[in-house]
């Protein structure tokens, strides 16, 4: 167990778990929205306009400023000291508010435009589409709160605090809680409460990151400084690596687009399904992302790179031990998952037939979603942009002709089963040129332990399977319902880590001893 590994890990533990308790949060959030608006018109015009800040959240505070930063932040550190670092930070922010201040102006008059691209097929219901413009205008300003929030939790990161800006997005959750429950039902317009949830949850989002950020030595003295020729590197950089880590998200926007020209409710549907699948991934995918990245951008600053390819195979190995077992599960439990979780309400059992079936083609791509949270970060630490745009370009071209393909006979289906296969396009020529790049990457123990895994998550899905089809009923009540879905999961797990460990799977055994280690501090103290 290397240093690193165990750095990377603890880490990616912290971020996890901060995650886990957003995506609860989110959970609850959706379950309200759902409850209390369905797969209704106002519901859709909601999750159009939503989808905008919500791509610059994910793009921003999930990759590209701290792509673009940390590595650059890091080289500085090294090599010109600590107010050198601080000075290019402070010009950032300055650069950066300027900028996203413009975008929020450009958003909230050009809402109607912004609309038409997103979701063209509004522009025949004009009720739909007034509704999308004021939704999308009320949450315009929270892309500043999103991309300030990102350059903070950039700052912190690099310094290995990981959970205050990974606990940060609870607050959202909680805010549009609040909103929807207190605020929406005294609006002629009830889901306008939602639009106000976004806002004032953002701009907690900040104010929660500040204290921490102050403390880590963050300034902003020096005056802003357009052509400081960090800035203007870490701008080049920022570029291309939105694009590159962008293809996910410009994939669910296409989604979207496309979706809009379907019958009602197939945007709601791939909404549902897609953060379903958003909770494994951001728990494990974004998690060890973000905490794999500083360690990246140390052994590339120290030109260390058989320690960074060891680095990232063990995080690409780890990440396979999370998401091959979760992809199944997610497939095999789709049906009982969205019927526990949201029929009620306004959510009927056709809503819930739709989302099963986005969720079922957006799990077959979860392991290549969470792929590109891992090994992007690996161009990023070498300061390239060039091949991982060059990859999101193709990748993007094939989703949109999969996607015309696809929506015909799968409908909103085909949609998902496009964003799926263009991720792992995207993951596979990744590996392939970062290989080309460095060298051998551990791939013949990556196929070891990917066949271990896939016999282990064979077993835990015939018990999944076998508890499902015994035990689940849709028409018992709501808490039988939940204990029967949360054994089934458990059973499955406990089959995976039982098999898992009778084949020796050295992740399994990583994660049990990095726990005892944990443990053990913990004895002595007592």
């Amino acid at each position: 167990m290397t240093e690193t590994n165990k750095k990377v890990s603890k880490a990616a533990g912290v971020v996890g778990a901060m995650t886990l308790l957003s995506r609860v949060f989110g959970m609850i959030r959706d379950i309200v929205i759902a409850m209390m608006f369905g797969a209704s018109q106002s519901a859709d015009a909601f999750f159009v306009a939503f989808r905008i800040p919500n791509v610059q959240r994910r793009l921003l505070g999930e990759g590209a400023v701290s792509a673009a930063f940390i590595p650059v932040f890091t080289e500085i550190l090294n090599q010109k000291g600590e107010k050198a670092a601080w000075d290019i930070t402070s010009n950032l922010i300055k650069i950066l508010s300027l900028m996203l201040l413009t975008m929020t102006l450009i958003i909230v008059i050009g809402a109607p435009v912004v609309v038409t691209l997103f979701a063209p097929g509004f522009i025949g219901d004009p009720i739909k589409f007034d509704l999308t413009v004021r939704l999308t205008r009320w949450m315009g300003p929270s892309l500043f709160f999103v991309g300030i929030g990102a350059l903070l939790m950039g700052v912190l990161n690099t310094f290995h605090v990981f959970a205050i800006p990974a606990a940060a997005p609870v607050l959202l959750n909680i805010s549009m809680i609040a909103s929807a429950l207190l605020v929406a039902p005294h609006l002629e317009e009830p889901i306008l409460g939602l639009a106000f949830g976004v806002l004032a949850g953002g701009l907690l989002q900040i104010l929660f990151q500040i204290p921490a950020s102050l403390k880590t030595g963050l300034t902003l003295s020096p005056p802003m400084d357009w052509r400081n020729k960090e800035i203007v590197r870490m701008g080049k950089l920022m570029v291309p690596i939105i694009l590159g880590l962008a293809v996910y998200e410009v994939n669910l926007v296409v989604d979207t687009l496309l979706a809009s020209l379907l019958p009602e409710g197939s945007i709601s549907y791939l909404y549902y399904g897609n953060r379903l699948v958003q909770l494994p991934l951001g728990i494990f995918g974004v998690a060890m992302g973000i905490a794999i990245l500083p360690s990246l951008s140390m052994h590339a600053a120290q030109r260390d790179y058989p320690e960074l390819i060891k680095t990232l195979a063990f995080g690409i190995r780890l990440i396979l031990f999370i998401t091959i077992p979760a992809t199944l599960g997610l497939i095999i439990l789709r049906y009982p998952i969205v019927q526990t979780l949201w029929e009620r309400g306004e959510f009927t059992s056709v809503s819930t037939e739709g989302t099963a079936i986005a969720l079922l083609y957006y799990s077959v791509g979860l392991c290549a979603f969470a792929g590109i949270k891992v090994v992007a970060p690996a161009f990023f630490s070498l300061q390239d942009t060039k091949t991982p745009v060059r990859i999101a370009i193709y990748a993007m071209v094939l989703n949109i002709v999969l996607n015309l393909i696809l929506m015909v006979p799968l409908k909103h289906g085909g949609l998902a089963l496009a964003t799926s296969i263009s991720a792992l396009f995207n993951v596979l020529m990744l590996i392939h040129h970062l290989r080309k790049r460095l060298g051998l990457l551990g791939g013949r123990k990556i196929l070891e332990s990917t066949l271990k895994l896939m016999a282990a998550a064979g077993v835990m899905a015939a018990v999944t399977f076998y508890c499902n089809q015994a035990f689940f009923d849709i028409a018992a009540p709501l808490g039988v319902k939940v204990g029967v879905l949360l054994g089934c999961i458990l059973g499955g797990i406990i089959a995976f880590g039982f098999t898992a460990k009778v084949l020796k799977n050295e992740e399994l055994d990583f994660l049990i001893e990095l726990g005892r280690r944990k443990k053990a501090p913990n004895s002595r103290k007592a």
